[in-house]
């Protein structure tokens, strides 16, 4: 019982977030602490605490004095959710045509920390390949195709700071583990703007990917083509990079 109670003010404290965040966005101008009071029921010490603790977070702005609108990080978070879905929505036929043309696993991913997580695919049977990585599945950026796209679109400082968090451990005797090794990969994927995966995940398997960009630019997502070690083919390289650029242009990209 006393472990519940000591739980019990931090998801009060979360409540009641909710319920000033949900009062602010019923309102296009500012709203005073007055108001926000009445609206939530909330005695006006608490919710001006809560609100404080918000605008830390730049949940909330506070435009002057006693008086909070809803902050420039909500908006931060909403476009990288919308751009999620959106370039889901935006590469799946694309997808599907990719997979009707090398008859191998297709496969968008996206970056979450250090790592990518796979959002859609499309496969068949007739791929000759188990699917291991499903949808919804993670992998370290520096194992994958995809992940290396993300890698070399950091600065050097990021990188580093990458392989000392994670140490670059390895999952077959193809991984990169040491930052020297990653340091010359991302210099090739730069040069060549794509990315390639040698059996570095999983034994057996081989990817090529290339970057999918929004309408300002920035790499938001990764497309790759998945194949048995033996079977993936080079002439499907073009096919990528032009599958890619068109989702990419879908998404509001336009080449410098």
């Amino acid at each position: 019982m006393k472990s519940k109670d000591a739980q019990s003010p931090a998801i009060q404290v979360l409540e009641r977030s909710f319920a000033l965040l949900d009062v602010l966005a019923s309102h296009q101008d500012p709203v005073s602490l007055k108001q926000i009071s009445e609206s939530t029921g909330l005695h006006p010490s608490t919710a001006h605490r809560i609100l404080n603790d918000l605008s830390i977070g730049r949940f909330v702005d506070r435009p002057e004095a006693g008086s909070y609108r809803l902050g420039m990080r909500l908006l931060e978070l909403g476009n990288l959710v919308k751009a999620r879905l959106d370039v889901r929505d935006a590469a799946l036929g694309p997808m599907r045509e990719l997979h009707k043309f090398t008859l191998q696993p297709v496969n968008l991913s996206v970056r979450q920390g250090d790592e990518i997580v796979y959002i859609e695919r499309t496969y068949s049977e007739r791929s000759g390949m188990q699917v291991v990585r499903a949808v919804g599945g993670r992998a370290p950026l520096h194992l994958t195709s995809v992940g290396k796209l993300f890698l070399a679109s950091d600065d050097p400082q990021r990188v580093r700071a990458y392989a000392t968090r994670t140490g670059l451990a390895g999952h077959t005797r193809n991984s990169l583990t040491d930052i020297k090794s990653l340091e010359h990969e991302m210099m090739l994927v730069r040069e060549r703007g794509v990315a390639r995966d040698d059996e570095e995940l999983e034994l057996g398997v081989r990817c090529m990917a290339a970057g999918i960009y929004d309408d300002q630019g920035k790499l938001i997502a990764g497309l790759s083509i998945s194949a048995p070690a033996d079977r993936l083919e080079e002439g499907w390289l073009e096919h990528l990079k032009s599958t890619a650029a068109r989702i990419s242009s879908a998404l509001g990209y336009q080449k410098p």
